[in-house]
């Protein structure tokens, strides 16, 4: 006789609980990767390698990943209000200089040239951690695009700091400066981009604000560089 009692797999009771949970447990599994991958790194022997090239790329990815999972965590903290955040007074010749320092082996490796000019005296008052984020997924971008220039500026016009990342790659199309961003807020299966980094950094922006102002992102054309420029301006 057949049972007609139902036996379905229980639903997960919050779907965003899990993920998180999901991410975690990935992210830990990365972490173990890219320890492997340094200690491979930081041997002597490993620069002898003719895929000394290679581990350095891999090296690299495995973080950019990491760091996605990072970013992934950091937004469900923030939907749940459960994220510290935490901005204090920032030296930002200091600040810069630790964001580039780990991407020093792969723009030696690609022939990259970056180029930071911050006044040694210019503070910045914002969340580190956070920022550190931003600043990484453009800097990512950029050497992504480049032809063999980055250069990255950090001034302040009346109150605002802006720190602007800009490359001689290509630069923006019409289109995507007519958006200025929104587009990549869409998932684009074909350029296999889900706008995770700018849907992260637009946030984070948002959240730093001072007197009425609120912090932004903007796109545009490097006139320097002739190439593409990522501005974030904090209040």
């Amino acid at each position: 006789m057949k049972d007609d009692s139902t036996h379905s797999i229980p639903a997960t009771h919050n779907m965003a609980d899990f993920l998180a949970s999901s991410v975690h447990d990935m992210k830990n599994s990365m972490n173990m990767l890219i320890v492997g991958l340094d200690k491979a790194l930081a041997s002597i022997e490993t620069t002898q390698l003719a895929a000394h090239a290679e581990l350095v790329q891999m090296n690299h990815e495995a973080k950019r990943i990491n760091n996605n999972l990072i970013q992934l965590l950091t937004l469900y903290r923030l939907g749940h209000n459960t994220y510290p955040f935490d901005p204090q007074p920032i030296h930002l010749n200091d600040f810069l200089y630790a964001i580039v320092a780990p991407y020093e082996k792969l723009l030696k490796l690609h022939g990259i040239n970056l180029e930071i000019n911050v006044n040694p005296e210019l503070y910045g008052y914002f969340d580190e951690d956070l920022i550190s984020g931003v600043i990484g997924n453009a800097l990512n971008n950029a050497m992504r695009f480049t032809h063999d220039h980055i250069q990255i500026t950090a001034i302040k016009n009346n109150e605002v700091l802006e720190l602007r990342i800009e490359d001689n790659g290509n630069s923006y199309s019409a289109q995507i400066l007519q958006k200025n961003g929104d587009h990549m807020h869409r998932v684009n299966f074909q350029e296999c981009s889900t706008g995770l980094g700018f849907t992260f950094s637009a946030m984070v922006a948002r959240m730093h604000h001072n007197q009425g102002r609120v912090g932004e992102l903007k796109l545009e054309n490097s006139r320097s560089l002739k190439g593409a420029c990522f501005i974030l301006r904090l209040p």
